[in-house]
């Protein structure tokens, strides 16, 4: 199966064997997102496959973005039994419009964003994502472009690195934080993963109440500055509509409470949407038991309210 490339690509690497993500809330999204036969989803989230092999099996086409080369490469092999009922685009999601408009698409039935790191790129120390094993300090989801976390704490000052890791890591101590990264780095003493979280440790201490590894929070911000997770979600959130069928659903996923904010005021405005869940939907004990990432999982549902422009689907030839 080819992937469709709306950025430079990288050559992909061979897929693994066996996806090592498994979907959160995969019930829960169908009922959403109502897959069925006829019906074209765009999985703004590729990742692994999981959520679109769900929906390619209910019937539906699906269009599966993601700006990570390793896990279109893993998807494309999940899926290549669908045929071309599944296409790959490798885009990142805040690039929605532009990527429909690149291979012919006007407008879907439903999108879904499964918003985050996934746990495939958490697993790799290469990505450097993780405090729990050694790796650079790069955490970009795309590798091909941007800068690394390390290059982003070198170009900060302790100011500007203290905001960051207070704003989008919500850590009360990011200033006592960021001063010890940066005493770290001029001691020539920051290069791996476990290099930042000694840095972190010494300014917060070796543990917290709940056995939350104290530098969690370190790193969440740095991941998410490195990846501009915040805009990326706010730039979906706005192109949507555009691309939405009349009587089209967005189903996001979240993981952390800036993101789940950002999806919840966007879903206020009823003129634009007519929101599927009063409240986020949240894993069961279950679900929990067999997936412990699905903890802290979020998922808010909406409908195109009638009267936006979103377009018939029935103009669009399947």
């Amino acid at each position: 199966m080819n992937v469709v490339n709306i950025v430079p690509m990288l050559p992909p690497p061979p897929p693994q064997a066996e996806a090592p993500h498994v979907p959160v809330l995969l019930d829960e999204t169908l009922a959403a997102l109502a897959p069925r036969e006829g019906a074209l989803i765009v999985d703004a989230t590729l990742g692994a496959g999981g959520h679109s092999e769900a929906m390619l099996e209910a019937g539906a086409r699906v269009i599966g973005l993601d700006r990570d080369d390793v896990a279109l490469a893993i998807a494309a092999a999940r899926l290549e039994r669908f045929g071309d009922r599944f296409t790959p685009v490798r885009a990142a999601f805040s690039t929605l419009c532009e990527a429909l408009d690149g291979i012919g698409v006007r407008t879907v039935d439903g999108i879904l964003a499964d918003v985050g790191v996934s746990s495939m790129q958490l697993d790799e120390p290469a990505r450097g994502m993780s405090f729990r094993q050694e790796g650079p300090l790069d955490m970009r989801m795309d590798r091909s472009s941007g800068e690394t976390a390390l290059e982003l704490i070198e170009r900060l000052d302790d100011d500007e690195l203290a905001d960051v890791i207070y704003k989008l890591g919500e850590e009360r101590r990011s200033r006592r934080v960021a001063k010890c990264i940066k005493q770290a780095l001029a001691a020539g003493e920051l290069a791996t993963t476990l290099d930042l979280r000694r840095a972190v440790v010494r300014a917060v201490g070796p543990s917290r109440v709940g056995g939350v590894d104290p530098s969690t929070r370190t790193f969440q911000a740095l991941r998410i500055a490195v990846n501009r997770e915040l805009e990326e979600l706010g730039a979906l959130l706005a192109g949507a509509p555009s691309v939405l069928a009349h009587g089209g659903v967005l189903a996001v996923i979240s993981f952390h409470s800036l993101e789940d904010r950002i999806v919840k005021r966007a879903f206020s405005d009823r003129e634009v949407w007519s929101p599927l869940t009063k409240k986020p939907v949240v894993a069961s004990d279950r679900e929990t038991a067999k997936n412990p990432r699905a903890r802290s999982a979020k998922l808010r549902a909406a409908r195109l309210a009638a009267g936006q422009e979103g377009f018939d689907s029935s103009e669009v030839d399947a």
